[in-house]
Formats: structure tokens, C-alpha cells, sequence
């Protein structure tokens, strides 16, 4: 075998240690996994986006609030993707403010009792949407972070292996070494390849939840307002 056929990198792989074999098998299993939640948070938040305009499109143009709920609620029981997080998010304040003043009847109610409840019930949705949203980023962020010591220790270890066969040659040469050296450092060449697209996702979904974040607050105290003043 020639030089060049001995340092391959598929050569190099099915002969290094099996520990080292290990960790690469582990890190490449953790890039699988860690882009198809980069892809599918990608999907995820395009659509939210998406759904966040065209509804916020739909509210200020000002249209009837009770058309706008029932529309909210036909769509949810068609399909629930049909539905995005603000829209949800509008039905459940909306839900809540019509039950508590069908509930009232006749009776006086205090504006803010009925407005608490609206609130209330808008944040827990908020919480849940918000939930969905953030849903595989702590994964993305533990790759990102912890796969380049993982190759590393792969290196390491096929390093050690490398060096303690030289125990056994009469003379050390750089031919010698060499094989086993590219080998161990495939391990941190893996590792690398596995965090850096995450940490890069996980950097810009973060940005990109930030801001939706901030859209759906700011429409909860903005429905708030609007709900106060149909209350009085």
C-alpha cells in the first residue's frame, strides 16, 4: 500500500483503537441528530414568523374582534397548523374574556377582573407557545459545547495509543508516528464538524425566538389595552 492509501481517511478510521472508533461514531450519530433539529427549527421558526405576520395583518386591520375569534377558532378545528403562536395566543385572551363576562350577565363586573383573567390566560399560552419554540435548543447548545472535548479526548487517547507503540521500535521515525497521529486527530476534526454548525444555529434561532418573543409581549399588553377598554 502506498503512502497516500495508508493515510486515508476511511484507512485511517477502521484502524484506529476501538475507543477512538467510539467517540467518532458517537460524535457523527450527535451531527445526525443535531441537523435534523437544525433543520426542523428552521422549518419551525420560518413558519411562526410567517404566521405572526399575516395574523398580525389580520388583527390591525380592524376588523371585528369577534369575527377575528371565530376565524382563530374554525381554523383550529380544521387543523392546528393551520394556526400560528399569536393567533393562539389572541384565542386563548379571548376565550377567557368572553367567558368571564357571559358569566357576569347582568351582574357589574370590575373592569380589571375581567381583564386579569384575559391576561392570565394569554401568558400561559404565551409560555406554552414559547415552549414549543425553544423546544431542542438546549441540545444544540450541549453539542455545540461539549462535542469539541469529546473529539478531543478521542485524540488524546489515539495519541497516547500512538505513542506507547513506539515502545516497541527500535528506531522513532515520523512514518512511524504519523498514522497513528491522523487517526486521533479525525476524533477532533469530528468534533469540530458536529459543533460548530450547532453552535451557530443555536446562535441565531436563539436571535430569531428573541424577537418573536418580544412581538408576542407586546401584542398581549396591546390586546390587554383593547380588551380594558371594551371592559369598561
Amino acid at each position: 500500500m502506498t503512502v497516500t492509501q495508508d493515510l486515508s481517511f476511511l484507512t485511517l478510521i477502521t484502524n484506529a483503537s476501538v475507543i477512538v472508533q467510539l467517540v467518532m461514531a458517537l460524535l457523527l450519530g450527535v451531527s445526525v441528530m443535531s441537523w435534523t433539529y437544525i433543520f426542523r427549527k428552521m422549518f419551525a421558526i420560518r413558519s411562526a414568523q410567517s404566521q405572526t405576520e399575516e395574523f398580525e395583518r389580520a388583527f390591525w386591520s380592524g376588523g371585528n374582534l369577534a369575527t377575528l375569534y371565530q376565524d382563530a377558532m374554525s381554523n383550529r378545528r380544521k387543523s392546528a397548523g393551520k394556526t400560528g403562536a399569536l393567533e393562539r395566543i389572541f384565542e386563548a385572551g379571548m376565550s377567557e374574556f368572553s367567558k368571564a363576562r357571559a358569566s357576569a350577565g347582568k351582574t357589574p363586573l370590575d373592569a380589571s377582573a375581567l381583564l386579569d383573567g384575559a391576561r392570565r390566560a394569554m401568558r400561559a399560552a404565551y409560555q406554552r407557545e414559547m415552549d414549543g419554540l425553544e423546544s431542542h435548543l438546549a441540545f444544540l447548545a450541549s453539542v455545540g459545547s461539549v462535542s469539541p472535548y469529546v473529539g478531543l479526548f478521542g485524540t488524546v487517547w489515539g495519541i497516547m495509543n500512538a505513542f506507547r507503540g513506539l515502545a516497541n521500535v527500535q528506531q522513532a521515525t515520523l512514518a512511524a508516528v504519523a498514522p497513528g497521529i491522523a487517526e486521533a486527530l479525525i476524533a477532533t476534526a469530528i468534533g469540530l464538524f458536529a459543533a460548530i454548525p450547532a453552535v451557530v444555529a443555536y446562535n441565531r434561532y436563539s436571535h430569531d425566538i428573541d424577537r418573536l418573543a418580544i412581538r408576542f409581549e407586546s401584542f398581549v399588553e396591546e390586546f390587554s389595552n383593547i380588551l380594558q377598554r371594551q371592559a369598561r
